[in-house]
C-alpha cells in the first residue's frame, strides 16, 4: 500500500508541474495577446484573420437559458450565407436574456472564437473570451500538489512503519486533509478572482494554511497517555 500511494501520488505531482509549468502561462500570455489586439483592416476582416479583431453581423436564430446544475447559457446565430453556430456564455446577462429571434447582433472575432456579442450598446463577453483568471489555474495547481503531497507522506509512513502507521489513514486524517485542501483551494482561489490579487498570492497563503490545518489535526488526533487530563 505505501508504495502505490507513493506511485499514485506521481498523477497529481504531474498535473501541478503542468498546471503551473505551462496552463498558467498559456493562458496569461493568450489573454495579453488579446488585450493587445487591434482591430483588423478591410481584408484581414475578410480572411477572419487569427491575431486580430474582426467585426461581423449576425441574425439570433435562438437563445437557450438553462439554470441549474449543468446550466447552459447559449446563443445560435446565423449569417446571410450558409453559416450557422452556437455561442456559449457563462452567463445570461447583461445581452443574452434580451436577445430575442430574429434580432441582429455585432460579434467581435478573434482567432476564429465569437469573444464578444453586442446589440444596442449592451456588451457580453462569450465562454471564449481570454480572462484574467490565473487565481484559478493556480487553486487548481496547489491543490494538485497538496494530494501529491498528502499521498506521497501516507505511502512513506505506511513504508516507514509498517506496523503503525496511524494517524496516517484515509479515515478520519487522510479525508479531513483532503476536505481541507479542497476547501483552501477554493476558499483562497474564488475570493482571489473576484478581488483581482495577483495569482501567486493563492499558493502563498493556501499552502501554509493548510500545513498549519494538517499540523493541529495531526496533534487532535494523538492518541492520549492513561490518566492523562
Amino acid at each position: 500500500m505505501g508504495v502505490l500511494l507513493i506511485l499514485l501520488s506521481l498523477i497529481p505531482a504531474v498535473l501541478c508541474y503542468v498546471a503551473f509549468a505551462a496552463w498558467l502561462p498559456s493562458d496569461r500570455q493568450r489573454y495579453r495577446d488579446y488585450q493587445a489586439a487591434e482591430p483588423c483592416s478591410a481584408h484581414a476582416t475578410a480572411q477572419v484573420a487569427s491575431d486580430c479583431l474582426s467585426t461581423w453581423h449576425f441574425t439570433v436564430v435562438k437563445t437557450v437559458i438553462k439554470n441549474g446544475r449543468p446550466s447552459t447559457y447559449e446563443a445560435t446565430l446565423k449569417d446571410e450565407d450558409s453559416w450557422r453556430g452556437v455561442v456559449d456564455f457563462g452567463d445570461p446577462g447583461p445581452l443574452l436574456q434580451r436577445l430575442e429571434p430574429g434580432d441582429r447582433v455585432t460579434a467581435t472575432v478573434w482567432r476564429r472564437d465569437i469573444v464578444l456579442l453586442s446589440k444596442d450598446g449592451v456588451r457580453q463577453n462569450s465562454s471564449e473570451a481570454p480572462r484574467d483568471e490565473l487565481q484559478m489555474n493556480a487553486a487548481l495547481g496547489m491543490l494538485a500538489a497538496l494530494v501529491a503531497a498528502q499521498a506521497f507522506a501516507f505511502g512513506a509512513v505506511r513504508l516507514v512503519r509498517p506496523r503503525n502507521y496511524e494517524p496516517f489513514t484515509w479515515n478520519p486524517y487522510g479525508k479531513r486533509l483532503l476536505i481541507t485542501s479542497i476547501a483552501a483551494c477554493f476558499g483562497v482561489g474564488l475570493p482571489a478572482v473576484w478581488i483581482g490579487i495577483p495569482w501567486w498570492t493563492v499558493p502563498a497563503a493556501g499552502v501554509p494554511g493548510v500545513v498549519c490545518a494538517a499540523g493541529l489535526m495531526r496533534y487532535s488526533l494523538r492518541p492520549r497517555a492513561a490518566g492523562g487530563v
